[in-house]
C-alpha cells in the first residue's frame, strides 16, 4: 500500500490542497508531523481540529517516530498519510523517508503545498534574488554556532537577500533530564525575530565585518499565511526591538533591493525608512524635471 507526504501549508487546516484532501479522507491511517514546523491553527501536540476538519483520527507523530522510520510500519498493509506543514521536501527528514520507502518496496506519493521558502515573497523581494537559506537555532552558555553567518555574507557579497529560517523547540528535553532518563519535556520554544537579529548583530560585532550592522535592512515575517500576518522591513537595530507577537517568525538580510522590489517592500518600512525613501524618490523627481 502507498505511503503519503502530505503537505497542509502554512495557515490553517483549511489550507490543504483538494488533492491533498481527497488523499487524507481515502487512507486508513494519518499522522501528524509536528516538530519540523506547527501549523499555526493548532496548539503544539494537539491534532483534534485536523481530525474533526478531515473526518479521519490525526495521530501526532513526534521526532522520534518520523526520525526511525516507524511511521512507515503500518504502509505495507495500509494507506498511511504523514501530514506535513508547509511542503513535504520543506525538511530533510522527509526526503529520508522517500528513501526508505524506495528501500521496503513502498509506493510513495507526494501532494506538494505553499512553504516558506515560496511564501517569503510575500515581503516584495523577489524569489530569484535569494541566496542561500540559513537555519538559527537557540543559543546556551555553552554552545554559540554561527556558522550561518558566513552563508549570509556570501549572499550578501553577491547582492543577494538571505532567508533565515528560527529556531523551534518542541517535545525538547533538558540536559538533566536527558541524563537521568526522564521522560520529561521543556515547554515549546520559537525564535522570535527579535532574538534572531540580535545573534546575527552580535557575530557580525565579534567578527568586526562591515557588510553587516545595525543599519543593515531586514525583514522580519510573522505567521505568514494567517489573517494576522505580519511584516515589517527596517534596521537590524529596528528589528531587535520589535514585537511581532505569536510564532512562527522568519527573517530576512536583505541584499542589493532592485528598486521594483522597494515599490512593494516599502509597504512595510519602519518610520525612519520611510523617509529615507520618500526622499530619495523626491530628489530623483526634482532631478528628472531639471532634465
Amino acid at each position: 500500500m502507498p505511503f503519503h507526504l502530505v503537505g497542509l501549508g502554512l495557515g490553517d487546516e483549511k489550507d490543504i490542497t483538494l488533492k491533498g484532501l481527497e488523499c487524507v479522507k481515502k487512507c486508513d491511517v494519518v499522522y501528524l508531523e509536528a516538530y519540523t514546523s506547527i501549523l499555526l491553527s493548532q496548539s503544539v501536540g494537539d491534532a483534534s481540529g485536523l481530525s474533526e476538519f478531515y473526518g479521519r483520527e490525526v495521530v501526532v507523530a513526534d521526532r522520534e517516530a518520523v526520525e526511525s522510520g516507524s511511521v512507515l510500519d503500518e504502509a505495507t498493509e495500509k494507506d498511511v498519510a504523514l501530514l506535513v506543514v508547509g511542503d513535504p521536501f520543506g525538511a530533510t527528514t522527509h526526503s529520508d523517508l522517500v528513501v526508505r520507502c524506495k528501500e521496503k518496496g513502498i509506493p510513495c506519493n507526494i501532494i506538494h503545498n505553499s512553504t516558506i521558502l515560496s511564501a517569503i515573497g510575500a515581503c516584495g523581494l523577489q524569489l530569484y534574488r535569494y541566496g542561500q537559506t540559513v537555519s538559527l537555532c537557540f543559543w546556551t552558555d555553552t554552545w554559540r554556532p554561527d556558522s550561518w553567518y558566513e552563508k549570509i555574507l556570501e549572499s550578501k557579497r553577491l547582492g543577494l537577500h538571505a532567508l533565515c529560517l528560527l529556531d523551534i523547540k518542541v517535545k525538547e528535553q533538558s540536559i538533566e533530564n536527558m541524563a537521568r532518563g526522564r521522560m520529561i519535556y521543556e515547554p515549546p520554544r520559537f525564535m522570535t525575530v527579535s532574538q534572531a537579529a540580535e545573534q546575527v548583530l552580535e557575530v557580525a560585532t565579534n567578527r568586526s565585518c562591515s557588510l553587516i550592522g545595525p543599519d543593515t535592512v531586514a525583514v522580519g515575517l510573522a505567521r505568514v499565511g494567517c489573517p494576522d500576518q505580519l511584516i515589517v522591513a527596517g534596521t537590524l537595530q529596528e528589528l531587535v526591538t520589535t514585537d511581532f507577537g505569536e510564532p512562527l517568525h522568519s527573517m530576512v538580510i536583505c541584499g542589493d533591493i532592485h528598486e521594483a522590489e522597494e515599490e512593494h517592500l516599502s509597504m512595510y518600512y519602519t518610520d525612519s525608512l520611510k523617509k529615507a525613501y520618500e526622499a530619495r524618490l523626491e530628489a530623483e523627481r526634482a532631478k528628472h524635471m531639471m532634465n
